[in-house]
């Protein structure tokens, strides 16, 4: 079931596309659905389609291969080029996101950079340094933020579209250390072969699935990094307008609860999927809103 209603001047079919982008958020991200529920209607379905659009980028590098991969991306981006465009085709993901951008300034540069981060992907594309990884984490995740800043509305300008950037990359590095073994499965390393030389952890190690002290580590380090980035990036959380404050708030503390897990599982992220369970992400909640209450003066 659905609460969509919309108006007589929108597009036929919108409420059966937003639904759809709905279903896909709360099955894919059931921590970026719960922050979803607290934007206002209008907000929360612009965010349904925009984390739908990315979601189905993002699935048709992981579930195709080869040329097939490369033509069903081309094919994503022409789809959202035309949605911006007011031109969406038929799926139900493109007429809700041709709605959320008629509606709300996302620019399409951020999905620009989106494809380009996929791309990545699609090349198998060696991680050297931590400048190799932090520019993985900006395309893929960091500039969702800048699509989710102008749904909110904001104040602080820059310093507040920064601080998003910091908050959705803080994300992906989270995504990363959790599914180190997962994504072995998919020939996929994305932990640096500098820093794994600087904390003496081999690839061999890794494929093998190998949770030595050093690698802990390794862990250790990427996840203290994680949680700066985090940290920065709550630093604009209160120049979001309205609720959507506590809607990213809420987000940003469930998903650095992956990290908690991880550490309490002793770094062990390939034979265990480290989570945040429903009741614990409630119990956040507070947590969240008190944060809100205490922060300091919005970015000027």
């Amino acid at each position: 079931m659905t609460d969509l209603t919309f108006t007589s001047a929108s597009p036929p079919g919108l409420d059966r596309a937003v639904a759809h982008c709905q279903d896909v958020t709360r099955e894919h991200s059931k921590t970026f659905y719960l922050g979803s529920r607290f934007f206002p209607t209008a907000q929360r379905r612009a965010v349904w389609a925009v984390y739908a659009a990315c979601r189905d980028g993002d699935d048709t590098v992981d579930e195709l291969d080869g040329h097939a991969a490369q033509l069903g991306l081309d094919l994503w981006w022409t789809r959202v080029q035309g949605a911006f465009a007011g031109r969406p085709g038929d799926h139900p993901i493109d007429l809700a996101l041709a709605w959320a951008a008629r509606e709300y300034p996302i620019p399409l540069s951020a999905f620009a950079e989106l494809h380009e981060g996929l791309r990545m992907d699609l090349r198998g594309h060696e991680y050297h340094s931590m400048a190799d990884l932090i520019l993985y984490c900006r395309r893929v995740a960091g500039v969702v933020g800048f699509m989710i800043a102008p749904v909110s509305g904001y104040s602080g300008g820059e310093r507040t579209l920064h601080a998003a950037l910091m908050l959705g990359q803080a994300m992906q590095l989270t995504n990363i250390l959790r599914d180190v073994g997962e994504d072995l499965t998919r020939g996929r390393v994305y932990l640096p072969s500098e820093l794994l030389a600087e904390f003496h952890v081999s690839r061999a190690d890794i494929e093998r699935g190998v949770v030595t002290p050093e690698y802990r580590a390794l862990m250790r380090h990427l996840s203290a990094l994680a949680r700066e980035w985090y940290a920065e990036g709550r630093q604009g959380i209160p120049c979001l307008h309205g609720s959507a404050r506590l809607a990213v708030a809420t987000a940003a503390r469930a998903y650095e609860g992956i990290l908690d897990d991880l550490a309490r599982n002793d770094f062990d992220n390939f034979g265990r999927r480290a989570h945040v369970s429903g009741p614990r992400k409630l119990l956040m909640l507070p947590q969240a809103w008190w944060e809100l209450r205490t922060a300091p003066a919005p970015l000027s």
